[in-house]
This record gives structure tokens, C-alpha cells and sequence, in this order.
């Protein structure tokens, strides 16, 4: 300890120290002179500390060089400070982990999982949806032309399933479904025959102001007697509605022959235009009509 001390005077002594080690030969006038400096401070410390401090002094003992740059030192300056940096870095590496978790387990087999469901829809699932529609439409139908739209539709959706295009291959589904619901159907087309409505009117082409079209207005009742909305194409627009109402396009002689009947006593007495049978795509008319319909009037 003694000897860390003389070193210590002599490193705040800097000065006295070049100047006395300049030479070898004033060694002893250096000891001499530390040896007056302790005395003066009232202690007493032994020749031999004396050099052996001047010695460690010369050989740069007890003095701190810090290490050189390099990995090690880098590594050792981050392990000392570790409690600065520890928990960010680690709140940061279990955030880091938690997201490969995520993504590698959980994400990429749940996307591996539905492009599995997908394909296997689109090769099993949907064309045996379709192939059951199909098989159905040809056991229920009784006119021809239902078989060849339901075959029309199965090849497409066969075709779109197996190019991959998933919403094609379901649109041709929900329309072989839609074709055999078409088929079941069962109602009776009878023309409105109600006090404050009106059971037909007629109209001037925009395209021909020449020409006259007259029109009975019907609605659809399945066996319980309710009211049906059906899709009904307006010859008009050429849109697509599903209504209630709508009015059937007929040849003067028969608008007339129907105004005329509800003329008579306010009723109609033959009011039941025609009739879909099950098995069946079209109406069966009773009366003739021109194959057009409206849906505003």
C-alpha cells in the first residue's frame, strides 16, 4: 500500500518525477527527497518502499491503460453495461420472437391450411355440388331444355374449377341450384283482381309511338295461396327484378275481353292467366300472351 502511495506522489508530483528520473544517477536524491515529503507529513516509510515505488513508477505499475480496441473490449464494455441496455434488448428479442412464432407457426399453417381447403373445394368439393345438381335437374325435370341449361352450366363450372377460378366455379353452383328451384316451383299466375287496383293497362313504345302494348297485371300464389316475388326481366330496360306484380304483355283482343269481364260486375271471372307445374321452367298460359313483360308502370 505504501509503495501505491509513493507512486501516487509521485504521479500528482509529475513534475518532480521527470525531472529526477531523468538521470539514473539522482535516483537516490529522488528517494531522499520523497523521503523529506512523507516526513514532513509526519511518516516514516522505509528506504526499500521508497524504490520499490520510484521502480514501479519507472515500469508504469499500479497506473491503468485501458485495454485496446477490438471485439473483446467491445463485448466486455456491453456485458458491464448490461444493465442499461438488458431489458430494452430483451423486451425487443421476446417481441421479435413472438412475431417468428406467429408468423412461422401460427400465420403460414393457417395459410397452408386454406389453400389446402381451396383446392381440394375446387377439385372434389364444387364440382361434385355440381354433379349432384346436375344428377337431381335431370331425375326432376320434365322438359328437355332444363337438362341441356343444367349441362351448359356444369361444364362452365367444371372449366372454371379446374383453372382455379373459385367464385366462377360457386356462381355456377348457386345457378344449377337456382335452375332447380326453378323447376320445383309450383303457383298459379292469376291476374289482380282487387277493388282500388288495377287488373291491366297499356302503353306507347318509346321505340315505336306508332304501336300500342297492352299489359295484365298479375301476381304469382303457391298452393297456400301466398303471394310469390319472382324474378321478371322488364322489356323495358332490360333489367332484371324480383316483384310481386308485374304486368304480362297481351294482344288487344284479350286486354279487351278481360276489361270487359271486370266491366261486367267489377269481377273477373276468369281470372287465372296461367299455371308452372313442378318439373316445369315456363308458365302454361290459358290465354294468349306475347311472351313480354314490365315491372313499373
Amino acid at each position: 500500500m505504501l509503495a501505491m502511495d509513493v507512486v501516487d506522489t509521485l504521479r500528482h508530483r509529475q513534475d518532480l518525477a521527470t525531472r529526477e528520473l531523468a538521470g539514473i544517477t539522482r535516483e537516490q536524491q529522488l528517494i531522499d527527497k520523497l523521503r523529506d515529503i512523507y516526513h514532513h507529513q509526519g511518516i516514516e516509510v522505509p528506504d526499500h518502499i521508497l524504490k520499490e515505488g520510484v521502480a514501479a513508477l519507472a515500469q508504469s505499475r499500479f497506473v491503468y491503460e485501458p485495454p485496446a480496441p477490438g471485439w473483446g473490449t467491445t463485448l466486455a464494455r456491453l456485458y458491464v453495461s448490461r444493465r442499461r441496455w438488458g431489458k430494452p434488448v430483451l423486451a425487443l428479442a421476446g417481441l421479435l420472437l413472438s412475431l417468428a412464432i406467429g408468423y412461422f407457426g401460427i400465420y403460414q399453417p393457417y395459410q397452408r391450411a386454406q389453400a389446402e381447403q381451396v383446392r381440394l373445394e375446387l377439385s372434389e368439393g364444387l364440382p361434385a355440388q355440381m354433379d349432384m345438381l346436375y344428377q337431381t335437374i335431370f331425375e326432376e325435370t320434365k322438359v328437355q331444355q332444363a337438362v341441356l341449361d343444367a349441362e351448359t352450366l356444369r361444364q362452365r363450372g367444371h372449366s372454371l374449377a379446374a383453372e382455379g377460378n373459385r367464385a366462377g366455379a360457386q356462381q355456377a353452383v348457386q345457378d344449377l341450384t337456382a335452375l332447380r328451384d326453378r323447376l320445383r316451383q309450383e303457383y298459379v299466375l292469376q291476374i289482380v283482381n282487387r277493388s282500388g287496383e288495377q287488373s291491366g293497362f297499356w302503353t306507347i313504345p318509346a321505340v315505336n309511338t306508332a304501336a300500342t302494348n297492352y299489359y295484365l297485371v298479375v301476381e304469382a300464389l303457391n298452393a297456400e295461396g301466398n303471394v310469390l316475388s319472382l324474378p321478371i326481366l322488364n322489356e323495358e330496360n332490360g333489367q332484371t327484378e324480383t316483384v310481386d306484380k308485374w304486368g304480362v304483355r297481351v294482344p288487344e283482343t284479350v286486354y279487351n275481353a278481360i276489361v270487359a269481364d271486370k266491366q261486367d260486375d267489377g269481377i273477373i271471372q276468369n281470372n287465372e292467366l296461367g299455371r308452372k307445374s313442378d318439373g316445369f321452367l315456363e308458365v302454361e298460359y290459358n290465354l294468349p300472351v306475347l311472351g313480354g313483360a314490365v315491372t313499373r308502370w
